[in-house]
């Protein structure tokens, strides 16, 4: 870290940020701008933005060895950003409220912060620093600072961001969550044993006896989960609309995911490349009941923003504290400003093929409580080349 912020690019940085704004640009991809702002002009290893609603945060921008943590639920119970407006912090003081979002071995410390619309803390602006890279002086404050108050401003114009409000979180009543998540996903299995049903019914003849036995084999299987999950929102749902789960506990995630996309309608499934996956990884720790339901979401959402017969990708790999899997679709791509919206309740995207794929916006908002509720995290990105990449996060056993 230099001894200086490096002023040249925070003046150019700023110019072009105020530009953007009063071109009307906002929201995410503007904020994304910010935080990469703040890297290169405090010569940090990262950084990251953490938006606030009343009772957690969530990482909605990030650069450096923070990309990763895109889309995670971070904690709000370390209130030390509360007694000033930028603090120090040593990353192995935290109670695992960022320290594990960092890919790369010898980041120790964190500079954050706060960032206000009035007296609302609304998020914190966060850059990373090794052991190597000296201390932050007084003007390093200052400039993060400065850069969380451009962020402020993206906020209080309440245009292009996520803002998971607490205004927001009361407009969300308990029951009505309820009956939205358990509806939705009641209907996953229903499909699937529906469509090998008429399946069997029309091509019985031309499956022969290995087809045969697939199909019921799948519907078998669903039919399990399916009365799983009865029992499961008849004897464990909560007044607060979460569903009950099944233990947690080690898992093969590679094989979990081969099950599942076994499981896909087979025109899906045919589209569905694993070229990327492993044969050997380590135990994932979570609910591996829920893998099907989470791949079914995001490659039927995949297969709703894609050409015809374009191949969707499904790859996997681990690092020191998560295990991931991603899909990348070769459609037209999310643009930036919906990736934290696509995950509202109710929110649907212009364009896809709503004929062959109706739906009430309730997928993606399924997958990441089903995610998060593993103590995960999924985000969704741009592909470079175009298409959109989900990646979902679950931790190690």
């Amino acid at each position: 870290m230099p001894d200086r912020p490096d002023y040249s690019a925070l003046t150019r940085g700023q110019i072009a940020i105020l530009d953007r704004i009063n071109s009307g640009e906002a929201g995410l991809p503007v904020l994304q701008h910010i935080v990469r702002l703040a890297q290169e002009t405090l010569g940090g290893r990262g950084a990251g933005f953490a938006e606030y609603a009343a009772d957690h945060g969530r990482i909605i921008a990030a650069t450096g060895v923070c990309s990763a943590a895109i889309g995670r639920r971070v904690d709000r119970a370390d209130g030390r950003l509360r007694d000033g407006r930028t603090l120090l912090i040593p990353l192995d003081s935290l109670n695992d409220e960022f320290a594990k979002q960092v890919e790369g071995g010898d980041v120790r410390r964190m500079l954050g912060a706060r960032c206000e619309v009035g007296d609302t803390i609304v998020g914190s602006l966060h850059v990373y620093f090794g052991d190597g890279d000296g201390e932050p002086g007084p003007e390093h404050h200052a400039v993060l600072e400065l850069l969380a108050s451009h962020a402020g401003r993206l906020y209080a114009a309440r245009d292009g961001l996520p803002v998971h409000s607490a205004e927001q979180a009361r407009r969300q009543e308990g029951r009505d969550l309820w009956v939205a998540v358990t509806s939705h996903e009641l209907r996953t299995p229903v499909t699937v044993i529906k469509g090998y049903a008429d399946t069997l019914t029309n091509h019985w003849e031309s499956l022969g006896d290995t087809g045969r036995h697939e199909a019921v084999h799948i519907i078998g299987t669903r039919a399990g989960e399916l009365a799983r999950l009865v029992d499961r929102l008849l004897s464990a749902a909560t007044e607060d609309g979460e569903i009950g789960a099944t233990p947690a506990g080690p898992f093969d995630l590679a094989e979990a995911l081969r099950a599942a996309v076994d499981e896909l309608p087979a025109d899906l499934r045919r589209r569905i490349v694993l070229d990327n996956l492993p044969g050997e990884m380590p135990k994932a720790y979570g609910d591996r009941d829920s893998i099907a339901t989470i791949l079914t979401e995001l490659a039927t959402n995949a297969e709703k923003h894609s050409p015809p017969e374009s191949v969707v990708e499904l790859c996997a790999g681990v690092d020191e504290e998560t295990l991931r899997f991603r899909l990348s679709d070769r459609g037209a791509g999310i643009r930036p400003e919906h990736v934290e919206q696509a995950f509202e309740r109710y929110w649907q995207a212009e364009g896809g093929d709503r004929r062959h794929h109706p739906g009430a916006g309730l997928g993606l908002y399924l997958v990441r409580r089903l995610v998060e509720r593993q103590h995960g995290w999924v985000s969704l990105r741009p592909r470079e080349g175009g298409g959109t990449t989900a990646e979902v996060r679950l931790p190690r056993a």
